[in-house]
């Protein structure tokens, strides 16, 4: 499995990005898709993460959504009214095995990308 990530930037306040995830590879291996960032000098932490469900970190709700063309293999994170504190790597992660309770355990997942930037000033 393979995992892609693009659309992070430098926006200013109050913008918004819509950060993509494309996957390739066995489709079983990846059923379970999340976001998960790392400020700088901060813990890696979960975003969002969606099976047939969508999970969302409790202070994000609002502002991240997310969601999946299952046709195109990908994956996306909208994020709107952007602030300083949402820079941050943002990386999309997957497993084959789907639990709501353990969606925000980085340790879980399988596959990771290689992360996009997004610098909010």
């Amino acid at each position: 499995v393979q995992l892609v990530e693009s659309g992070g930037g430098s926006v200013q306040a109050g913008g918004s990005l819509r950060l993509s995830c494309t996957a390739s590879g066995p489709s079983s291996s990846r059923n379970y898709m999340a976001w998960f960032r790392r400020a700088p000098g901060k813990e890696r932490e979960g975003v969002a993460a969606q099976d047939w469900a969508t999970y969302y970190a409790d202070d994000l709700k609002g502002r991240f959504s997310i969601s999946r063309d299952n046709a195109k293999s990908t994956m996306y994170l909208q994020i709107n009214d952007l602030k300083p504190e949402d820079t941050a790597m943002y990386y999309c992660a997957a497993r084959a095995a789907s639990c709501a309770l353990t969606w925000a355990r980085a340790d879980l997942y399988n596959y990771w990308g290689q992360g996009t930037q997004v610098t909010v000033s």
